[in-house]
């Protein structure tokens, strides 16, 4: 199992679901006062986006370092 593939895919996975998770807090706020969970909604995929593009975006420094290729 190649882990970058999989953590790449999921990333953009994740940006699906913290798009979602954003205009359907827009909606809500449109309307009327949204319950608190709805603006906390884009939180959990906004955290993992960051641990994930962090990671997708030291991977070629590390590999660099390594001896990989650039």
């Amino acid at each position: 199992m190649n882990w970058n593939r999989v953590i790449r895919q999921g990333h953009r996975w994740l940006s699906v679901a913290f798009t979602a998770a954003v205009v359907i807090n827009i909606a809500a706020m449109a309307m009327a006062e949204p319950p608190m969970w709805v603006g906390l909604l884009a939180l959990a995929p906004l955290v993992l986006l960051l641990l994930s593009g962090l990671y997708l975006f030291a991977l070629p420094y590390v590999a660099r370092s390594r001896g990989g290729k650039a």
